[in-house]
């Protein structure tokens, strides 16, 4: 399953970048974008675990920059 989500208070760059690459490591993931410009993700994962995948990548985002937050 694939779904775009926005990002709320996503301020930095590198931090995408770093998000990008936490996310890409979870298991059940077959391809994340994190996009600083348009502020927007965009997960590709497992249809069984997608919710549990999305709330793992929600962990990474506010660990990573803690104002960030994925909107449903």
């Amino acid at each position: 399953m694939k779904k775009r989500f926005k990002l709320a208070n996503l301020d930095c760059a590198n931090c995408a970048a770093k998000m990008e690459d936490a996310i890409r490591k979870l298991e059940g993931v077959h391809d994340v974008t994190v996009s600083f410009l348009t502020q927007k993700l965009t997960l590709d994962a497992d249809d069984g675990r997608f919710e549990e995948i999305l709330d793992q990548a929600a962990r990474i985002c506010r660990r990573v920059e803690p104002d960030c937050v994925i909107l449903r």
